[in-house]
């Protein structure tokens, strides 16, 4: 185990929406941040809310999370999950991100939304949705990777 590595999740509710404009400025400068504070993580943003998960030097993630519960573009910041980790889950990016974008339809019966999941209140439930989403982004880049290589 890598000495005090630490895996972060929150949610938070943007202050104004976000445009891909201001999605790619806030990304970029997230990038360049953790690349010099050793984050790696991923980044999700759907309906004005964000889910992030940053991982790293325990220090370097709670004081991220610290400036994040400052930064005034956030409300409602709520810690999902915090936990030691042996290795990373997203060791090769700076900072992993995709667009989730509403659906158009509404859903089948049945169908559950990890992304709503997360505000369940369940710890079990909680982690499995986080699970579920970071696997949804892992193949989608797989697969993206393939598409151009």
């Amino acid at each position: 185990m890598t000495a005090n590595l630490f895996s972060l999740t929150y949610s938070s509710t943007a202050a104004v929406p976000f445009d891909d404009d201001a999605l790619a400025q806030l990304l970029e400068a997230s990038r360049v941040s953790n690349v010099a504070t050793d984050l790696s993580g991923l980044l999700l943003y759907r309906k004005g809310r964000f889910l992030q998960v940053l991982e790293g030097p325990e220090p370097a993630v709670r004081d991220a999370i610290d400036r994040i519960g400052n930064d005034p573009r956030h409300r409602d910041v709520r810690i999902l999950v915090a936990e030691p980790i042996e290795k990373r889950r997203f060791a090769d990016w700076t900072m992993g991100y995709e667009p989730i974008g509403a659906a158009t339809t509404p859903p089948p019966a049945g169908f559950r939304d990890s992304f709503d999941d997360l505000d369940s209140g369940d710890e079990t439930l909680t982690a499995r949705a986080l699970g579920e989403l970071a696997l949804w982004f892992r193949v989608r880049s797989v697969a993206a990777a393939r598409r151009v290589a």
